[in-house]
């Protein structure tokens, strides 16, 4: 355990953030990897990879709903230097997991045909969205576990064990993707089913490493058998604090949907285009993203402890950094957008849409910091409901202009880009609204 609630906020956030932002920097060259090799097969493989990966969003959000609860418990217990209670926590935290794993391996294999059929008018970018997702579910399912562990030793103070299980499953993934999907060294290419394959056994590594751990090494909370009997009481306090915050990604999910639906007459170009244009942007927003996922312990162990001063310098001085990184990275989108983009595809139509889009998009990232940011601190707090109305405004806002666009003789499909500038900055207003109302409301001790 690491005692956040003493010492420079400034230092603890940035320490944190970069075990964090290296996991996440490794994560990100897994995606990379696979997106590169998926190139090779050509537009429309890329366009289904793309499509069915949107379904990864659902799975985020069930996972943010479990970790988010967990983290901000977890946090606030070591805060108040209740250590039998983080131990409750972290085990009803697993038990969760396994129950959501279950579900949505159930539900992913059930729902996929008519999700990716509601999306996408091309048989044969269904059907490789189809073929990757047999595979890739399993990797979904597995996500639970591995972030019940990780969330409890971030709320704990400590995130080196995760970047390490993380890196060890990426560079499994980074090997094993050009041998399934290409077929090196064994002649046997399997195309869109090596991408969804290959994720699913590095996950599964991961998996198991993480639970070694747990029972080897770790000393602050440990798994027992005894404690992960169902908890109602538990489940419904980890749910009701991480549903706000999951649900953002939920919400994100029908986003990304409705941007799908309402391009497919472009056809499979500009889904992949679109599809390869987020995928290197989620890419250029690690460094800003890993200070804000790094906000919510050192807020919730402040918050514990009741050192509202501390809370509110974490929150403004991780704001400030985030906004600084995000100034340059827009820069460096609008600059390198084409150089990005080439490295994944040659085709000059996806290439077109995919760097128009980056380019356009850019202007979200101070915007997207901030809400991110905001999002941290809510989630320290114990209270992510205001994030999510945030979102859900930004969503309304989105959804029935863009449909209205797109049945319109003339619509293009920038149209798109500058409905979602619009959105993401009116989102960002709305949390810094909603931030304030929270800690005067919060911090009244």
């Amino acid at each position: 355990m690491q005692d956040l609630t003493k010492g420079s906020v400034n230092k603890h956030v940035i320490n944190m953030a970069i075990p964090i932002a290296i996991g996440m920097v490794v994560q990100t060259i897994y995606y990379l990897v696979d997106l590169y090799f998926v190139g090779q097969l050509g537009k429309v493989a890329l366009a289904g990879v793309n499509a069915s990966g949107n379904m990864a969003f659902l799975v985020i959000g069930l996972t943010q709903i479990l970790g988010v609860g967990t983290v901000a418990l977890i946090s606030q217990a070591v805060g108040r230097k209740n250590r039998e209670e983080a131990n409750h926590l972290f085990n009803q935290s697993i038990g969760l997991s396994l129950a959501l794993g279950i579900f949505t391996l159930i539900g992913g294999y059930w729902w996929a045909d008519d999700y990716l059929e509601s999306i996408s008018s091309d048989p044969e970018t269904i059907e490789q969205g189809l073929i990757y997702l047999y595979w890739f579910i399993p990797n979904l399912a597995m996500q639970f576990a591995l972030v019940a562990m990780g969330s409890a030793l971030r709320g704990t103070g400590i995130v080196k064990p995760t970047m390490i299980v993380q890196m060890i499953s990426i560079i499994i993934n980074i090997v094993l993707s050009p041998i399934l999907i290409a077929g090196w060294f064994t002649g046997e290419p399997m195309g869109v089913a090596g991408a969804g394959l290959a994720s699913s056994i590095s996950i599964f590594i991961a998996m198991l490493l993480m639970w070694r751990y747990f029972q080897k090494l770790e000393r602050y909370v440990g798994v027992s058998t005894s404690q992960m009997k169902p908890d109602s009481a538990t489940w419904k306090k980890i749910i009701s604090i991480g549903f706000p915050a999951g649900g953002e990604f939920l919400l994100m999910f029908f986003y990304m949907a409705v941007i799908y639906w309402v391009i497919q007459g472009f056809g499979p170009s500009a889904q992949a285009g679109f599809g390869l244009g987020s995928k290197v942007m989620q890419a250029i927003f690690v460094p800003a993203l890993a200070l804000a996922f790094a906000l919510p312990a050192v807020v919730g162990q402040n918050f514990g402890a009741k050192l509202s001063a501390r809370v509110r310098l974490s929150f403004r001085n991780t704001a400030l950094m985030v906004s600084g990184l995000m100034a340059v990275l827009t820069t460096v989108s609008l600059i390198g957008a084409e150089k990005f983009l080439t490295a994944f595809s040659d085709d000059a139509d996806v290439l077109l849409i995919g760097v128009g889009f980056l380019q356009l998009i850019a202007f979200n990232y101070i915007p997207s910091g901030l809400i991110f940011t905001c999002s941290g601190l809510l989630q320290g707090l114990g209270n992510t409901w205001p994030a999510f109305y945030s979102m859900a405004t930004r969503l309304i806002l989105f959804v029935l202009p863009a449909i209205w666009l797109s049945q319109q003789s003339e619509f293009k499909i920038e149209y798109v880009w500058y409905l979602s500038i619009a959105t993401v900055t009116i989102q960002s207003m709305i949390s810094l609204y909603f931030v304030k109302v929270e800690l005067k409301k919060k911090l009244n001790f």
